[in-house]
């Protein structure tokens, strides 16, 4: 493969070991640039297709779901290729979403790719300015996209009238409490409508203890948890950014960083944690904001545990506000059309509606198709246990992430790090968000250019 030198503004061309590096950082998406005109096929990873489906068209799909999720998909991958009898499909795990990515920029670099891969509703952006990927309108049949997924959520794949990402994993926040401690504690047994109302609370909530140990009233995500305080940003009437114009070190992020530093420091009732879901399971926290695609996890320990689960939308302050996040599905441009064809049918048979309601009810994300809800096995579940209804419900509120937290690479890490700061060391947000502020307006002056002619 030949790959034209990666230029900067008035800068000297760079090596393939730079670049690499590029493409594992902040240069993700120059990184693809740099090869986006790069003509022919590309190779697949290395692996085989078994004896017993000898003869199919191999399709590679890299994943990043581990333990529940990962053998939910791989349940449906076992499906498809017992069904028919012209593709096998072979699940590869890569990681994290930001593992996955960085070995995608690294072996297309390598003029090697998956022909699906799993992409973060953050990195997929990344490929598209790229010029990487491959837009799947021409593998459906007119209409037939739309009249799949839900609207809401296909959408957030489209720009300049192409489909470039597919829904799969995708969630919202909700808001998980432990009914059980609440009904200890003497405060209603619901989701309370605003942190107001939740602070008012929370006095009593964390006066009880668990096996010894005070129990707190939520825990922050230390890793990814600027996904999170995206919703507490848009609540107290803030913003990571208006368009590309940062915003993070402005009025409402700040105050939203401040009231849960104030949690952490002065009311000690609240912390930063590497796994809150697990703090969640075994009652260290009373409360938590997560993804949807926690829900099965969080309920089986719950049972486990012996108390009761409830989740709601989450509270509001000046304002309601909650995203969307997860994971779609995207294809590279330059894997053979052969593959590319293979590929679709194959995302066809996941969007059938029973096949999106068993995915949702063995990992908890949500229902990408909307027929799936009619499904008896995801109806049933909705029905038995209503915890599975709150991220539908709270779906037609939501709205996709700010742009340079979405399209700057990098962007979301150097806000969780700066989240860190704050919710381990005790630093005002003004300081630890006006340095990452200054960070993400130079990402802005390099790659605003690139953003704006490809939206």
């Amino acid at each position: 493969m030949t790959c034209s030198p990666l230029r900067g503004p008035g800068g000297p061309g760079i090596g393939r070991r730079r670049l690499l590096g590029a493409g594992a950082g902040l240069g993700l998406g120059a990184a693809l640039t740099a090869c986006g005109q790069t003509t022919g096929a590309v190779s697949q990873p290395g692996g085989s297709v078994p004896d017993a489906y000898r003869g199919r068209t191999r399709v590679v799909l890299w994943s990043t779901f581990a333990d529940p999720v990962g053998p939910a998909l791989q349940k449906l991958v076992d499906a498809f290729n017992r069904e028919q009898r012209d593709i096998y499909v072979e699940v590869q795990f890569q990681g994290t979403y930001d593992e996955c990515a960085q070995k995608a920029v690294i072996s297309l670099l390598g003029a090697q790719a998956p022909d699906l891969c799993v992409l973060s509703d953050v990195k997929w952006y990344k490929f598209y300015f790229g010029d990487a990927l491959e837009p799947w309108d021409d593998y459906f049949k007119p209409g037939e996209l739309k009249a799949t997924y839900n609207e809401k959520l296909l959408s957030e794949g489209v720009l300049q009238g192409k489909t470039w990402w597919l829904p799969l994993a995708r969630s919202t926040p909700l808001f998980y409490y432990n009914k059980t401690l609440f009904k200890k504690a003497g405060v209603p047994v619901r989701a309370p409508e605003s942190y107001d109302e939740l602070y008012d609370w929370s006095h009593r909530i964390t006066r009880q203890t668990i096996n010894g140990k005070k129990v707190a009233l939520e825990a922050y995500q230390k890793v990814d948890g600027d996904w999170q305080f995206q919703c507490s940003a848009w609540q107290w009437g803030g913003a990571y950014s208006k368009g590309l114009d940062v915003t993070i070190d402005e009025g409402g992020a700040v105050a939203a960083a401040e009231y849960q530093r104030k949690l952490i420091f002065k009311d000690r009732i609240a912390y930063m944690a590497t796994e809150p879901t697990a703090d969640m399971g075994n009652q260290l926290i009373a409360t938590l904001v997560t993804s949807t695609g926690g829900l099965k996890k969080i309920s089986e320990q719950a049972k486990a545990n012996g108390w009761q689960l409830g989740t709601g939308f989450l509270p509001k302050h000046k304002k309601f506000a909650v995203n969307t996040g997860g994971g779609g599905l995207g294809m590279f441009r330059r894997t053979p059309r052969e593959r590319k064809e293979a590929a679709a049918e194959f995302v066809r048979f996941l969007a059938r509606p029973e096949n999106s309601a068993q995915w949702t009810v063995e990992t908890g994300y949500l229902p990408v198709v909307p027929a799936a809800v009619k499904e008896p096995v995801l109806a049933k579940l909705m029905k038995d246990d209503p915890n599975f209804t709150t991220a539908v419900k709270q779906l037609e509120f939501t709205r996709k992430g700010d742009q340079v937290r979405m399209m700057i690479p990098n962007a979301n890490v150097r806000i969780y790090i700066a989240l860190q700061r704050i919710w381990s060391g005790n630093t005002p947000a003004q300081q630890a968000f006006a340095e990452v502020a200054d960070q993400l307006r130079k990402g802005v002056d390099r790659y605003g250019p690139m953003i704006k002619e490809h939206l």
